[in-house]
């Protein structure tokens, strides 16, 4: 028991290291602590066959391999988890026009909100611009960030202008579109300049 102990600590420091994760963000995918990642590589404890199958699907890797000794050229991790990152986005975008779909349908029909109820769909892209800078802030690279805060700026000029120009508050609705020139600016110059160090 204890060589399989060592054999599974080798590996796991093997696979993380050649990936390039530091145990904290390990134990985040896993949803455990970094603590119980460090018991798993000291040897001190074994993840139990649940958390062995995840971390083989993270590697891109055989749970076979994981607890057998592992020869340095025949492992190459690759991590499996930017095609879950996609669909979890894409899933919460729909989600979002899901939820905009039913307002809509409620709307429709009270007919004192009938004439407006379309407007729901021009909040939706606000919403879902939300839901990508999020995602994108949490597990995308600079450009992902920059394209999704800077769709998060336009789609808010787009929704107040829309909603100023429905409600007939003002005729100058195109003042939100110049407005918001200055801080698509901002936003290439924060990311671009980020990068300088």
């Amino acid at each position: 028991m204890d060589n399989l102990k060592e054999t599974i600590a080798q590996n796991l420091i093997k696979l993380r290291t050649q990936a390039k994760l530091t145990q904290l963000q390990l134990a985040e995918m896993l949803n455990y602590s970094d603590k119980a990642v460090s018991k798993w590589e000291r040897g001190e404890s074994i993840p139990d066959l649940r958390v062995l199958m995840q971390i083989a699907e993270i590697y891109n890797i055989k749970l076979d391999d994981l607890v057998h000794p592992m020869q340095e050229e025949k492992i190459k991790p690759t991590l499996n988890v930017g095609k879950k990152r996609l669909l979890i986005t894409l899933l919460s975008v729909g989600l979002v026009w899901f939820i905009a779909t039913g307002i809509f349908a409620v709307l429709y029909f009270i007919p004192q909100t009938a004439d407006y109820a379309y407007l729901v769909f021009l909040a939706a892209p606000f919403a879902s611009a939300i839901v990508l800078t999020v995602f994108s802030s949490m597990w995308g690279n600079r450009f992902y960030t920059a394209f999704a805060c800077s769709l998060l700026v336009w789609m808010l000029a787009l929704l107040l202008a829309t909603y100023l120009q429905a409600f007939n508050v003002t005729e100058k609705y195109w003042l939100f579109f110049i407005v918001t020139i200055p801080f698509q600016v901002l936003i290439i110059l924060w990311f671009v300049l980020r990068k300088v160090k």
